[in-house]
């Protein structure tokens, strides 16, 4: 998979898994594998061992990675999660694509 519907700093709600219902922005995304980073989504339990003397060996919450077919881009005018689709800005000019809301045709 090369391309995604969401990019960073994007605002999605996720629509399947325990975290469903749950709404972020997008930390990171990753082209190559599929999956983006939803602040406060699927949060993990990641144990650090302690490096130096005198330091404590802990238990960090951290958000992890899930597959972004399992987002969707929340729409700011219908207000909820919609599908999307790549319209050129100005139908003469061939080379600024906008992304518009599937449902309202708001541009995202």
């Amino acid at each position: 998979m090369d391309k995604l519907h969401i990019k960073k700093d994007d605002t999605v709600v996720v629509i399947s898994g325990d975290s469903k219902g749950t709404r972020g922005k997008v930390i990171a995304a990753s082209p190559e594998e599929g999956k983006v980073i939803v602040e406060g989504a699927n949060i993990v339990s990641k144990h650090t061992k302690a490096r130096k003397q005198g330091e404590n060996s802990q238990i960090v919450k951290t958000e992890g990675a899930i597959y972004a077919s399992k987002v969707q881009l929340v729409c700011p005018k219908c207000d909820k999660g919609v599908r999307t689709k790549v319209v050129y800005k100005t139908p003469g000019d061939r080379k600024t694509k906008v992304r518009v809301c599937a449902k309202c045709g708001a541009e995202i």
